[in-house]
């Protein structure tokens, strides 16, 4: 079993950790593997400090952040520690041992993708409260299934899904859910283990960027919305032009919907869910009609509860039309735009694959820092 951890500007409870971890290597059988993903020279004492711990310390001259740091180590065990599972955990403290051999001695059991899922009680910071309510319903969304913990960092995975993980796309935080999006859709039992919720000084050691990494994150449900909001627009200019030309509400409202639809399904199609391409254009297309006739009938139906349940107008279409934003993103990115023979085209389970090539270190013109395991 190799404990993965990816580290960028580590304090003193690296070290801290991977000692913890030494004291429970001979009984468990650990191997440790840490990547310094950039964090400059300052920070050389504490990697040197946990390479004389007994870790194995490589890395790279410049960040490239935490995906690409996991998909480092995936590249370097497989090379170096073949047929090994492992745990990836964070070094800032958030993980206690127990729980990170809870989940190493889960993922030995079962061979299944293992998640360290935190109970989030007692205080729990602002930021991560909200963003960690916000990634369970954006999955739930795209996937239909509802995990307590999307962004937890303590996750244990069999050996044979390594050349698949450093497939998913992703450099940095987006990369952990885009892991859980695409094993979901290849049809992956996630499994998971109740682990405590720590957070140290407010968690102020973490190196997430709430504006910029958050919009990595959300990045489908964002561009849904601006092709949504894309539809919008065209729906409203087109409207207002085949009244002009033509003076008939009826042609109109029909013209400028099969326009703007036309427009949403273009542009979704193409750049929001662009794994649907490889459908056949009638398929989408027709699942796509079917869609505007399911979402036109449950416009109707919704905006004529909420007014008869004492609803004002205006805020009963709000409401409607959030509703319908939501199941609309969940039926196009589960059903609409996604192919049959997605689950076999995946890596199985219970057999290894070795049709994937091993990832490298990231393209630069920095050279790995390997050094050997004490």
């Amino acid at each position: 079993m190799i404990i993965l951890i990816p580290s960028f500007e580590p304090d003193a409870q690296l070290p801290s950790l991977i000692r913890n971890l030494k004291q429970a290597k001979a009984k468990a059988e650990l191997k440790i593997l840490i990547v310094n993903d950039g964090s400059g020279p300052a920070f050389e004492p504490v990697f040197a400090q946990a390479q004389a711990a007994g870790a194995t310390v490589i890395g790279y001259t410049n960040n490239h952040g935490k995906g690409q740091a996991l998909k480092t180590g995936f590249g370097y065990i497989m090379a170096n520690y073949p047929g090994h599972h492992v745990v990836c955990a964070d070094g800032d403290g958030q993980h206690s041992l127990a729980d990170i051999l809870k989940v190493a001695q889960r993922v030995r059991a079962h061979e299944s993708i293992v998640l360290g899922e935190r109970l989030f009680s007692g205080q729990v910071p602002l930021r991560s409260s909200i963003g960690n309510r916000a990634t369970r319903l954006f999955f739930a969304l795209a996937t239909g299934t509802w995990l307590r913990d999307t962004q937890t960092g303590l996750r244990g995975y069999p050996a044979q899904l390594l050349p698949w993980l450093q497939s998913i796309r992703g450099n940095r935080y987006e990369y952990e859910l885009n892991v859980l999006l695409e094993a979901r859709s290849l049809g992956f039992c996630l499994d998971s283990v109740p682990i405590a919720t720590i957070y140290l000084d407010k968690n102020e050691s973490s190196h997430f960027r709430p504006l910029r990494d958050s919009l990595r994150i959300y990045a489908p449900l964002l561009k849904f919305s601006g092709s949504s909001f894309l539809g919008f627009l065209v729906d409203t200019v087109a409207f207002l032009l085949l009244m002009a030309a033509t003076g008939s509400l009826w042609i109109s409202v029909a013209g400028a919907r099969t326009i703007s639809a036309g427009v949403n399904f273009s542009v979704n199609r193409r750049m929001v869910f662009p794994e649907g391409r490889s459908l056949p254009l009638r398929i989408s297309a027709g699942r796509y009609f079917a869609l505007v006739v399911l979402l036109l009938g449950a416009s109707y139906g919704l905006l004529l509860s909420f007014t008869e349940a004492g609803l004002a107008t205006f805020p009963a279409k709000l409401l409607t039309e959030l509703v319908l934003f939501l199941l609309s993103f969940a039926i196009q990115k589960r059903f609409l735009f996604r192919t049959r023979d997605a689950v076999s085209s995946g890596p199985q389970l219970n057999r290894p694959t070795s049709s994937h090539s091993q990832a490298q270190l990231p393209t630069s013109t920095d050279s790995a820092q390997v050094s050997a395991e004490i």
